[in-house]
């Protein structure tokens, strides 16, 4: 990591740690008997998952662990979105979140964008492997990485409702993900970034916006902001 990149990195922590607040209050404040289901929802994942996880573990695979689940799961539910987009699969713990919240809606698609991690041996077969069965009818899974999936993704004339991106944590893969998603924002979007500590995207993004919420989760910092989220606050309850 060169010094530049070091340097911006613990700008961003510092302004990440400076605003973060409890994902847990903040969902029990806007909707506290939806955000005990998503709560549940993500207890409930993770206990069933232990045994491909188990397995994972001992083929020497680490595709990461839940990151953000019950958060994911509370969005999808409150936006009921008729499309969302997700960047980075890997074991597909926030596509389960997602896909369970659209069936619990009755409505939604989610379209998810990756790319294999070629230094394990027939690395596609992990893509999504915690993602339950009978979840997939709602989803569209592309695996030639985020600048070829999302010429895919996003037609002309797609609007998307919520929008999650944990892939390229780079300063331009966020940023080209961003400039390519502007014009397939409806009306009432929410975005969602992972690791905002890693670099200054998403403050220079959300801090242009008239709402933004940053949370803690395990040591990391996820990064919320657009019209969805003045909605839901003004809003209350979920119906």
């Amino acid at each position: 990591m060169t010094v530049g990149h070091e340097r911006e990195r613990v700008a961003a922590t510092r302004w990440a740690s400076e605003r973060a607040e409890s994902v847990d209050e903040w969902g029990i404040l806007i909707d506290a008997t939806l955000w005990r289901e998503s709560v549940q929802f993500a207890e409930s994942l993770s206990e069933s998952a232990q045994p491909q996880v188990r397995r994972l573990a001992a083929a020497g695979v680490d595709l990461g662990g839940p990151g953000g689940v019950e958060l994911l799961y509370f969005l999808t539910r409150a936006l009921r979105p008729i499309v969302a987009v997700e960047t980075g699969v890997a074991a597909g713990w926030s596509t389960s979140a997602i896909l369970a919240a659209m069936r619990a809606n009755e409505a939604g698609h989610l379209y998810s964008s990756d790319f294999p991690f070629f230094r394990l041996p027939d690395p596609e077969r992990y893509i999504g492997c915690v993602v339950p069965e009978d979840l997939k009818d709602s989803w569209t899974l592309l695996i030639k990485g985020d600048r070829r999936n999302l010429e895919e993704i996003l037609p002309p004339g797609r609007q998307v409702g919520l929008l999650h991106y944990d892939s390229d944590k780079t300063r331009d893969g966020r940023e080209f993900f961003l400039r390519r998603s502007r014009s397939h924002l409806a009306e009432n979007h929410v975005i969602v970034m992972d690791d905002i500590q890693d670099n200054l995207v998403f403050r220079e993004y959300a801090e242009a916006q008239p709402l933004f919420r940053v949370f803690e989760y395990l040591g990391k910092y996820i990064g919320m902001t657009g019209p969805g989220l003045m909605t839901m606050e003004k809003k209350g309850p979920v119906e």
